[in-house]
């Protein structure tokens, strides 16, 4: 079955009356064309310069030695084209990089998610459900028409900011973030493969590269993780130190870490399109209202996060993007950042830290707590 221009209107419509802020659809690239090759060979060499870090999912191959996420043509034969739906989770909040009160930490800005502003969400679940009702809806209209389809957010064989860029949702940012003109950077992104044929003349130009000159994203990151543009070294990104990262973080990069204990936003904070963005909101923000931001979650006290027990953080973050990174996970980082803050009314909390059953907690925080020793000699 092939997609016309009625078909794609009522794919958006019905993508936007389920809160998807933007909504477009994308052709697969051909098998052996020259933009399929180029997806190959990049994430090829990604893979092979060791820039994944640990995240051993990435290189996975088939069974003819192909990188799964290299090209959709090697996960699913059959996708003909990929419906992307974004999610806009900007808020009239604080920035990380602007001021902030004394001894707080930064949860980046999609981890704030709760229902309600309340109840911990994932944005995976919400999108994932909303997608899977687009989904429904689009094989009741194609009627008898058998289709293909699978949905994904973040967690299939796909490089969703790739399809975005084809369906025209925006350009790939210096920053390797998908970057909208209206929107800015701050997009949750799902996606539907299908096996609907895109034709030629529905087929959108690839959105245009607007970063320019700029470089304030580059010039930014405390870790050095964006060695080049449009190219991360995810070992090095604080984001993937603080969730990723499992054990202990190199002490290299300890430093540089600042007080980000779970995730990082400054790349986005400084980039002027997210600047310009429509971003005058008051804390509820465009997302889904499961998606409001939690209020506490903003700037929050790193003594205070210090402090959790296993139930209390099974309570504050089942359910929420922070489950990720375990309670042993969000111990470490805040015993970095607390040894970061140069902040000595820390080191009580250090020293319980120091007691820990995990190893790791216990050496960050030893590793903290000589930190800031060093710093009220000197």
């Amino acid at each position: 079955m092939q997609i016309t221009a009625e078909l794609r209107a009522f794919i958006e419509e019905k993508a936007h009356s389920r809160g998807f802020a933007l909504c477009g659809v994308a052709a697969v690239p051909a098998a052996g064309s020259e933009e399929d090759a180029a997806e190959r060979a990049y994430f090829a060499d990604w893979i092979a310069q060791g820039r994944a870090g640990e995240m051993g999912y990435l290189a996975r191959e088939d069974e003819q030695g192909s990188l799964l996420r290299s090209s959709l043509r090697v996960a699913l034969p059959w996708a003909e084209s990929v419906i992307v739906c974004a999610v806009d989770y900007s808020a009239n909040a604080p920035l990380s990089i602007d001021p902030a009160p004394e001894g707080t930490g930064w949860i980046a800005r999609y981890a704030w998610s709760g229902d309600g502003g309340q109840t911990p969400t994932d944005y995976h679940d919400v999108i994932l459900k909303n997608l899977r009702d687009l989904e429904s809806e689009l094989h009741a209209h194609c009627g008898e028409e058998k289709i293909q389809t699978r949905c994904y957010v973040d967690t299939g064989p796909i490089v969703e900011r790739t399809f975005a860029r084809y369906a025209g949702i925006g350009w790939v940012g210096k920053n390797t973030c998908i970057l909208n003109e209206q929107r800015g950077s701050w997009l949750f992104l799902g996606v539907i493969a299908t096996s609907l044929r895109m034709p030629h003349e529905l087929t959108m130009a690839a959105a245009a590269d607007r970063c320019g000159t700029c470089t304030r994203c580059i010039d930014a990151c405390p870790t050095d993780a964006l060695v080049a543009p449009h190219q991360m070294d995810a070992s090095r990104c604080i984001a993937y130190l603080t969730i990723e990262k499992k054990g202990s973080i190199p002490e290299e990069l300890r430093p540089l870490m600042g007080r980000q204990v779970f995730g990082c936003d400054i790349c986005q904070d400084v980039c002027p399109w997210n600047g310009k963005s429509e971003r005058t909101r008051p804390i509820a923000s465009a997302a889904p209202a499961e998606m409001q931001p939690r209020e506490e979650l903003i700037n929050p006290a790193l003594e205070w996060l210090a402090s959790l027990d296993a139930p209390e953080f099974k309570k504050l973050f089942r359910g929420s993007p922070l489950e990720r990174t375990k309670l042993k996970g969000l111990q470490r980082n805040v015993a970095i950042a607390m040894g970061n803050s140069g902040d000595t009314r820390h080191l009580p909390h250090l020293e319980r830290l120091q007691q820990a059953e995990d190893e790791t907690v216990r050496e960050s925080a030893t590793w903290a707590a000589k930190q800031l020793e060093t710093a009220s000699i000197d």
